[in-house]
């Protein structure tokens, strides 16, 4: 005589649960805890509730897919709402600062960015007269080339003092 295996499924419940918790600690994304909480509220909760198999099943996929579709749209907005977006990257080059390398012969060189990577280069507004150590900063990016501008520096003031 067979054992009747429907008296063990809330052991299934609670492995299927504990599963979903450690992919959902790998993911970070809310989905398997959602799909963890609809097994143990729905599952679990309608076999200790001597709910027959196929109901336990049902509430279980029912209580998640509320949940997936309710709860964790609102908890990813919370998550992200506080992070700022930060340029990540090529587009965290733009603005960066550089050293000429090699120097500028009809708009195109080298640099070598303040992050140590070393970037070909193209002068906005084309020209020569760029000295290797000349400080730019990377004003676009456009494929593997950056476009620079020298570095503005502030105008120097002399000033005299009036000695009598």
């Amino acid at each position: 005589m067979l054992p009747d295996l429907t008296q063990y499924l809330w052991i299934a419940w609670l492995v299927l649960a504990l599963l979903f918790v450690i992919i959902e600690l790998l993911t970070l994304e809310f989905t398997f805890l959602m799909l963890a909480t609809g097994t143990l509220i729905g599952g679990l909760g309608v076999n200790l509730l001597g709910g027959v198999w196929w109901l336990q099943i049902l509430m279980a996929a029912a209580i998640s897919a509320l949940l997936l579709f309710t709860i964790r749209p609102l908890l990813l907005r919370a998550l992200h709402r506080s992070s700022a977006a930060v340029p990540m990257n090529v587009d965290a080059l733009q603005g960066i600062g550089a050293r000429v390398t090699t120097p500028f012969v009809d708009g195109d060189g080298a640099v070598k960015l303040d992050n140590g990577e070393t970037w070909t280069a193209r002068l906005v507004g084309g020209g020569d007269g760029l000295a290797v150590g000349t400080r730019v900063t990377v004003q676009a990016v456009r494929g593997a080339t950056v476009e620079v501008v020298p570095l503005q520096t502030p105008p120097q003031t002399t000033e005299r003092s009036a000695e009598s």
